[in-house]
């Protein structure tokens, strides 16, 4: 391998990763997925959350890889120090090689009705969430050396905007740019910073907009389901386990020259 090849970064492929918001849905397929690429697998959630965690923490188990539940909420910013701390702490290398941004909440209101504290709720999540994550994370990452992967939860709505969802859009939107600025400042240090822009995935949230949608509507959340199918080329809506493939990708040494980049998996809704 040649100087300027081995400048960018070949990620050891059995390092350590860190998956936030990974009870259930997205985040838990990432988590498995991961674990079956070779990862050592730490999940985060909110306290309330701590049982269905624990689970997935059983689950990869299974898959022989060391794992550890991290309880933490990514929106304050001493909570995501410790958890990056005991990651650090619990994993023999003492390396932090995955970061993985996933958390994230929705609220389907139109602009009228978003309260300001819905709008704080959904920013501070999503946005301040994964600004926390990538900025901690980096720098362990700088810290340690080797370079890493940062991989964050954008949208089909970080792309274009949705009615009824202003904060979750503006929110995504957010977490796309910081991806883009991240990756350029990062890149020196081999280390890529990338997002995932999934469209219709079955997950509970998409469940939420659902419901949000028929009550707007006057139909039915399956109606919803049905006019997303009727918009995706592929006819279908997605599994967690789609958005889990890219994620493992973009977290190998095989993407070591992609960065800044949120990529779509929406079965062909939206393309950019």
């Amino acid at each position: 391998m040649s100087s300027e090849t081995s400048q960018c970064g070949d990620l050891n492929p059995k390092g350590v990763a860190l998956v936030t918001g990974a009870a259930r849905g997205i985040g838990k397929a990432i988590a498995l997925r991961l674990a079956s690429d070779g990862f050592a697998v730490a999940v985060n959630d909110l306290p309330s959350n701590t049982g269905s965690l624990l689970e997935v923490v059983e689950e990869l188990k299974k898959l022989n890889v060391e794992a550890l539940a991290c309880i933490a909420d990514v929106s304050v910013e001493s909570e995501v120090q410790i958890m990056i701390e005991e990651v650090i702490a619990h994993f023999p290398t003492g390396r932090l090689d995955v970061m993985i941004a996933n958390a994230g909440v929705a609220k389907w209101n139109t602009l009228i009705d978003t309260t300001a504290a819905d709008w704080d709720t959904v920013i501070r999540v999503n946005a301040r969430g994964t600004f926390l994550c990538y900025k901690y994370a980096a720098l362990q990452m700088i810290r340690q050396g080797g370079g890493g992967r940062i991989v964050g939860a954008a949208s089909i709505c970080a792309k274009k905007g949705v009615p009824s969802l202003g904060a979750y859009c503006a929110s995504k939107f957010a977490i796309r740019g910081l991806t883009q600025a991240a990756a350029q400042e990062l890149g020196p240090h081999a280390i890529t910073c990338n997002s995932y822009a999934p469209g219709g995935i079955s997950t509970d949230m998409l469940g939420v907009l659902a419901s949000g949608n028929a009550a707007d509507s006057g139909g039915t959340p399956e109606d919803y389901y049905e006019a997303l199918k009727a918009r995706t080329p592929l006819g279908c809506i997605g599994d967690p386990a789609d958005v889990a493939d890219v994620v493992s990708f973009l977290a190998s040494k095989e993407s070591r020259f992609i960065t800044g980049q949120s990529i779509s998996v929406n079965g062909g809704t939206y393309f950019d």
